[in-house]
């Protein structure tokens, strides 16, 4: 898992996929975090995203390392923490968000990875699979 969080985070953005009714929605987003062992992400309760998430978790980013021609595609469940403490920690690895949200109010979602399985792969070698 921390080698999936290095590497989005050496992409610095990343597009996450969701679906509503039955069309595909992407669009990029930045926050990524490790807390409580577990990969996180974070958005809007008041967002479409949000919305979409809720009825099918089931989603997947992908994110592009152009110095290395190497991309990362991570699929699976996205759940909602609702815990402060988790709030909390990823406004603090993301201050610039603390204009937006706050870990007390009723918007802010921090969402992590459940059934994950993440590919790594290239042009020039064979994919790696990792799953957490």
């Amino acid at each position: 898992m921390n080698e999936v969080y290095e590497f989005i985070k050496s992409c610095g953005t990343y597009f996450l996929a969701t679906v509503e009714d039955d069309q595909p929605r992407v669009r990029p987003f930045g926050t990524v975090n490790i807390f409580d062992g577990k990969l996180y992400i974070q958005t809007g309760k008041s967002k479409n995203v949000s919305k979409q998430i809720q009825k099918n978790p089931k989603v997947e980013l992908c994110c592009f390392d152009g110095k290395t021609g190497s991309w990362l595609r991570l699929a699976g469940q996205l759940v909602r923490d609702e815990r402060r403490e988790a709030k909390a920690d990823m406004l603090e690895h993301y201050p610039d968000l603390k204009k937006m949200y706050s870990a007390d109010d009723d918007n802010t979602e921090v969402l992590y990875f459940k059934n994950a399985t993440a590919t790594f792969a290239s042009f020039t070698a064979a994919p790696k699979v990792v799953k957490f």
